[in-house]
């Protein structure tokens, strides 16, 4: 795909006011990939503008209307998406694999969302003490600020951008400034799906918190959209607090993943390789602490760890290899901290745990077991290819570890007994639970957490809702 490097404003690519850029590079490699532009307030002003003057003619198009768009940018993004998946690999360093099923996931967005666009709920009711009649729909909420994350740079945008449109909203877009690159490669797809000139704006920026508090300043403003850490969605709620904007944010997880002693030995592993390993961790979803009912724990680490140790580390455009590299330093130097901190309290090494020299951002597929609750990795997001294991042997015992946390995103559990899996499930302060399956992410469920892990729903049905504001009008008649 071409390399777009600067502003998208108005259906166009411009250079920065200021005239400043910044370096994105390679993480297998460390190489500067491109310069990117990056943009100040008066940039964001100009986007701000472009949205507003293209939102009023889409959000007056029939809901069909919006639909056929958001089905055929599906379909460009599918008849791309080998060079969608390369350059996400490029800037993030996944592996092909991963990058090929971000690149799909990412493009249903826009097919689900197609779909949603024509069904937006609505209903006539007959008040039984006044008789008025109520008429209640739902309209555009306005204008959207998107604050996308790096570790799915297609994915969580479109995540964000297909409800947007489906709902009919303008949207300005502050892509990760580690992977600013596949966002503004999706621009021209947009245009050619009939997306109109301005309604979608991204704006690369190294001024992330001087762009950000200008955009959510501005009155037009009416939703903030942010996937990230739970610190940064602490900050944006403050700032969101001053205008009462509508705020849909998918924050941090510490995912617990429990295995019961009854469990099927294979669908275990295989659902915690997922759960782990996807995305090399680098997920809020992932598996960040693995609890293995102590009777099969020997047995389970045993075979868990050869499934790591199978997997090939390298450059992530080589089809063979399955871990490519971190994000970037801080990240990897993030998680040696963590299996040191482990290591130091009394953790066993199964597997990796040295960080490899030579050039770009690596770590090994890493095992501790016998990790004890004082590691700092059962509390913190450890965001890597780290399996913490630690065991238990009542239920109702790990029920209460498992949500001894300020997170609430996603929970894991594997047993042969529906009966147990439900109530175990029901009993998790999570606002997802795989059930024997190590992947809930999927355009067409809500996806979102409970407590510290987020606000609203992305996908499914109630993606939608976060753009539009419901209007009541009571009527006689």
């Amino acid at each position: 795909m071409t390399l777009h490097t600067d502003l998208y404003i108005a259906g166009g690519w411009q250079a920065a006011a200021s005239g400043e850029r910044f370096d994105v590079l390679n993480p297998a490699t460390e190489e500067v990939l491109a310069s990117v532009a990056s943009a100040g307030t008066t940039d964001a002003a100009r986007a701000l503008d472009a949205a507003e003057a293209a939102m009023a003619d889409w959000a007056a198009r029939p809901p069909r209307a919006r639909a056929e768009v958001l089905r055929r940018a599906w379909e460009l993004m599918m008849a791309r998406q080998d060079e969608i998946a390369a350059l996400i690999t490029r800037e993030n360093g996944k592996a092909r694999g991963d990058a090929m099923a971000e690149a799909a996931y990412a493009a249903e967005f826009f097919r689900w969302f197609a779909e949603e666009a024509v069904r937006v709920p609505g209903h006539l009711g007959h008040a039984p003490a006044s008789g008025a009649r109520i008429l209640v729909h739902h309209r555009p909420a306005g204008l959207a600020v998107m604050i996308t994350p790096w570790n799915y740079p297609a994915a969580m945008g479109t995540r964000k951008i297909a409800p947007a449109l489906a709902a009919g909203c303008g949207m300005v877009i502050k892509p990760a400034s580690d992977t600013p690159l596949t966002m503004l490669a999706l621009m021209p797809l947009l245009h050619e799906a009939g997306v109109p000139a301005g309604l979608v704006n991204v704006l690369p920026s190294r001024r992330t918190g001087e762009v950000v508090g200008h955009l959510l300043h501005d009155p037009r403003v009416r939703v903030v959209s942010f996937t990230g850490s739970t610190e940064v969605g602490r900050e944006l709620l403050r700032v969101a607090a001053d205008q009462v904007l509508k705020p849909a944010m998918e924050l941090g997880g510490n995912a617990p993943l429990i295995v019961f002693e009854d469990a099927d030995p294979d669908v275990a592993v295989e659902g915690a390789m997922l759960a782990k390993m996807r995305n090399l961790g680098e997920a809020c979803t992932a598996a960040n602490r693995i609890y293995v009912h102590a009777r099969i724990a020997d047995a389970f680490i045993a075979r868990f760890t050869a499934a790591m140790a199978a997997l090939k580390t390298g450059n992530g455009l080589d089809p063979a290899v399955q871990v490519g590299p971190l994000i970037n330093a801080r990240v990897r130097d993030s998680v040696a901290a963590f299996v040191d901190d482990a290591v130091a309290r009394g953790a066993r090494v199964e597997l990796g745990g040295t960080r490899p020299t030579g050039k770009g951002f690596f770590y090994p597929p890493t095992v501790l077991s016998n990790v004890p609750d004082t590691a700092d990795c059962v509390y913190g997001e450890i965001f890597g290819p780290v399996a913490a294991i630690q065991t238990f042997e009542d239920e109702a015992d790990v029920i209460r570890r498992a949500n001894a946390t300020e997170y609430g995103l996603v929970a894991y559990v594997f047993t042969r007994d529906l009966a147990r899996g439900l109530r175990v499930s029901e009993r998790l302060d999570f606002g997802m639970v795989g059930l024997n399956r190590g992947l809930v992410s999927d355009p067409a469920a809500p996806f979102g957490g409970t407590k510290q892990s987020g606000l609203g729903r992305e996908g499914g049905r109630e993606g939608m809702l976060e753009f539009l504001e419901t209007q009541y009008i009571s009527v006689g008649w």
